[in-house]
């Protein structure tokens, strides 16, 4: 029995030494210098102020961190590294008193217990937590006092850098992916878990083919966050994508491009392309097929926004020249067909002039965009006996609707409540109420209508919100973009400029809008035939629905 005891004792103390000097890949090694150099960049009291030059900092300890073999010499690296970088005194205005309060789904610094991590390692990082840096920070501050959205300061752009350089690609890769991680209020909505984009991203920045292949990955780093606010392009993505274009809109429908308009008449009939014509193959692959190709590169909040979005992925190229599969009256033709470069169109979009009008019925239509602040009064007045007003939201963006909101609402009220940011705690958030807008007078008696699709983002989708107060008010049409508040804007490694969104926007009762989009009473899907015939599906679907209450 005693020899028994020995035996297990000697294999559990044998089975621990092995776990401890665990051989690391490539990549666990990356991800947690990343994970740490951005905590010790937000929270070390000595690098949040600018003690120290940080993107030298990662540069000078990536040899090490490469050199380490296993679990204790990684971490006897960055142990090494911390104390070298001087005390951290106790902070009493840390405290966790008002922790209970904080929107946390953002928030996750579990990564501190990582098995890779030894204990010692892990107590030092969780003081360091403890006792974080408060006050003005050298890298992210407050873009204003009223608006606390970050802006990153003090970022060095690297404009001319050499793609082939490994140490500022890799930074490239770790600078953004820590500035998602502690500012991007909507992290936890993203499709694929932080963490793993992370690791997922490191071999492709680490190993990139060629330099367009290193700005495809930064493309697609951004595009992980599913955020429609999201912006990048580079030249090398640029030339990848393609510049050339077919001399026709068209819309995604059903695995399908439906061409719905067209920028330039004479180059249409040249390549005898008309409305209605249903692509559904291009050099030889399926819409279905390129769409799938390229998705990972389209930066939109939700599909309804990416098809939209699509239109720049799936048709123009980098030739002038391709085939196509068209259906036309029920039958098929496979084609070749020009592309061109768009200032080749000359194209000017129509302008419709008319901000108001009556339509039959004795129903209001207001394109809510083009009505000034100063115009609320005189259209309102003129409307004012219809049965109903249509609000059409899809088309211009407009700062008149906490005017309109007067009109229709009998008392006041919030429409949103918002997430802030705490630097002194960078991960987690604050919430905010908005102010009640609105009147106590209902001076709109009549119903109405709010059109919303996925043209509308942003400010479009903050004025639907604002609108949505009203006493009898009914949202129609489909998913809007779902990207609400205001943007961050910064430039990543290589000058190249981007953005996410910096606010969380909620409805009063905590209901998401971010990649949901507003809410909807009333959906209306497009169809092939609506589309082909011209048809406005969801205004008259609204007009529909209108004569029906009535």
């Amino acid at each position: 029995m005693k020899k028994f005891l020995l035996f297990l004792v000697f294999t559990i103390i044998f089975s621990h030494s092995i776990f401890a000097q665990k051989q690391l890949s490539e990549t666990e090694k990356l991800a947690t210098t990343s994970k740490i150099w951005g905590f010790l960049k937000y929270y070390h009291p000595q690098v949040a102020n600018g003690g120290y030059d940080w993107d030298k900092q990662l540069f000078i300890i990536l040899p090490k961190v490469k050199s380490a073999t296993n679990t204790d010499e990684l971490s006897q690296v960055f142990l090494n590294w911390i104390d070298g970088l001087g005390e951290v005194k106790k902070c009493k205005k840390c405290d966790q008193k008002n922790a209970d309060k904080y929107f946390d789904k953002n928030f996750d610094l579990s990564w501190m217990n990582n098995q890779l991590f030894t204990s010692e390692l892990s107590k030092k990082l969780k003081y360091i937590e403890g006792n974080r840096h408060q006050g003005k920070k050298k890298y992210v501050a407050y873009y204003s006092n009223k608006l606390k959205i970050a802006d990153f300061t003090n970022e060095i752009d690297y404009k001319d850098f050499d793609w082939e350089d490994e140490n500022l690609r890799l930074l490239s890769l770790f600078r953004y992916w820590n500035m998602v991680e502690y500012f991007f209020p909507y992290k936890y909505q993203t499709d694929a878990n932080w963490d793993t984009v992370l690791h997922k991203m490191i071999p492709k920045f680490l190993y990139p083919k060629s330099e367009t292949d290193f700005h495809l990955s930064m493309v697609e780093l951004a595009a992980n966050i599913n955020d429609g606010h999201v912006r990048l392009n580079t030249n090398k993505t640029y030339l990848h994508f393609g510049h050339y274009y077919l001399p026709v809109k068209f819309k995604l429908i059903n695995n399908k491009a439906v061409v719905t308009g067209i920028f330039n008449d004479s180059l249409a009939k040249l390549n005898d392309l008309k409305i209605g014509d249903i692509i559904t193959k291009a050099d030889n692959k399926t819409i279905k097929t390129i769409f799938q190709e390229e998705e990972n590169y389209i930066m939109a909040s939700n599909n309804s926004r990416k098809k939209l979005n699509a239109s720049y992925y799936i048709l123009n190229g980098p030739t002038d020249s391709f085939s196509i599969e068209v259906v036309r009256d029920g039958k098929i033709v496979t084609k070749s067909v020009k592309r061109y470069l768009y200032k080749d169109f000359n194209y000017k979009a129509k302008v419709e002039s008319e901000k108001y009008k009556v339509l039959e019925g004795n129903i209001g239509y207001v394109d809510i965009g083009k009505v000034e602040l100063k115009e609320v009064s005189k259209v309102m007045e003129a409307l004012k006996n219809t049965t109903a007003i249509i609000f059409d939201i899809r088309k211009t963006t407009s700062f008149t609707p906490y005017y309109i909101a007067k009109y229709i609402t009998s008392q006041k009220r919030a429409f949103y409540k918002a997430l802030e940011m705490d630097l002194n705690y960078p991960g987690r958030y604050n919430w905010t109420e908005a102010l009640p807008i609105g009147d106590n007078k209902l001076k709109y008696t009549g119903k109405v209508i709010l059109l919303v699709d996925e043209n509308c983002q942003s400010q479009k989708e903050f004025t639907a919100m604002c609108l949505q107060v009203g006493d009898d008010v009914t949202t129609i049409g489909r998913q809007t973009s779902g990207a609400d508040g205001n943007v961050s804007i910064f430039n990543m490694v290589g000058g190249y400029k981007t953005q996410f969104s910096g606010v969380g926007i909620f409805y009063p009762d905590g209901t998401e809008t971010q990649r949901k989009g507003v809410k909807i009473d009333i959906e209306v899907k497009p169809t092939i035939d609506g589309v082909i015939a011209g048809k406005d599906e969801i205004l008259e679907k609204a007009i529909q629905f209108i004569n029906e209450q009535m």
